[in-house]
């Protein structure tokens, strides 16, 4: 009963805020972005499988090519389609502002096909990404990933597993292409899935999501559990990594952004953290503050990197 609550309470709240009330139901808000140009429905594994798509925006000031922004949407790794919701009025758009590049890919769900199939999926956006750059307009010497609660799991993950060949996999190929990254943003993201209850805030026993990632249960199995969690694999050759949690979310605690924090800065990687007073999960955070030091941090680690 705990798992089945727990899987309706966290899918309500990753959806919450998405639909606004008119006749005959619940609608979809309409977005107005500002971008000059989209790429909708690019299959970045010549499967022709919807989960596989992605969407390229290119920001409103044209340039020859942009840095890039890879946003993963959340949906507790339930959802293999959800690209056309990803935070596209926050942060997205905040992105684009900023003169970023931003891909919004689809992954396969956990009913798709369990971990890593969704590692495996983002590692293949960003080879073909650096693969395809020029037909798409993007400057790959700067690809970031960004991910809110599920997605903030992938975009830390591919943030601090680069060159772990078990996380790789071959899906698209252009496996000549690395598919290491150069900056991470982590919105409320799941970090230590083995430690998820972080002092009774979800309840002990509340892994339906993580389980259904797994295929099998946490209990008996920490081993495998510690192979999908970021920390895991933080060293001192991971990029900049910032992350925004929200002091009340009762979906993924808030001591989970603490331990990413804690973890990388550990093993000597540059690390923000930025605890939103009063922040749910994905409830009051996206400001004009968060939004804006989230562009600027990705512009420092831009420069960073240029510095020889």
């Amino acid at each position: 009963m705990k798992k089945a609550l727990f899987t309706l309470v966290f899918l309500a709240a990753s959806c919450a805020g998405l639909f606004a009330q008119a006749f005959g139901g619940w609608q979809m808000p309409k977005i107005e972005m500002r971008y000059s140009q989209k790429f909708e429905d690019v299959n970045y594994a010549s499967d022709s499988q919807v989960y596989h798509n992605m969407d390229i925006y290119l920001p409103k000031e044209e340039k020859e090519s942009y840095p890039v922004v890879i946003h993963i949407y959340g949906s507790a790794w339930y959802s293999n389609n959800s690209k056309a919701v990803a935070d596209l009025g926050t942060i997205v758009q905040a992105l684009l502002d900023g003169g970023y590049a931003v891909v919004t890919p689809n992954h396969r769900s956990s009913s798709d096909a369990t971990f890593p199939a969704q590692i495996n999926d983002i590692k293949a956006v960003v080879r073909f990404i650096r693969a395809n750059a020029g037909t798409y307009h993007l400057d790959t010497s700067f690809i970031a990933t960004s991910g809110f609660s599920s997605g903030g799991h992938l975009a830390s993950l591919a943030a601090t597993s680069g060159g772990e060949s078990d996380l790789e996999g071959d899906v698209g190929g252009n496996l000549g292409f690395p598919s290491s990254v150069d900056a991470c943003c982590d919105w409320s993201g799941p970090i230590d899935l083995l430690r998820m209850d972080c002092g009774g805030v979800r309840g002990e026993g509340a892994t339906a999501p993580e389980e259904a990632l797994l295929g099998f249960p946490v209990k008996g199995n920490e081993a495998a559990v510690a192979a999908i969690s970021p920390i895991t694999y933080a060293d001192p050759n991971d990029p900049p990594v910032i992350i925004f949690h929200g002091t009340a979310d009762n979906v993924v605690p808030s001591c989970q952004g603490t331990w990413l924090y804690e973890n990388l800065r550990s093993a000597g990687v540059t690390a923000e953290l930025h605890m939103i007073a009063g922040g749910g999960h994905g409830f009051r955070m996206y400001t004009k503050s968060t939004l804006g030091r989230m562009v600027e941090f990705l512009d420092e680690a831009r420069e960073a990197k240029s510095k020889p």
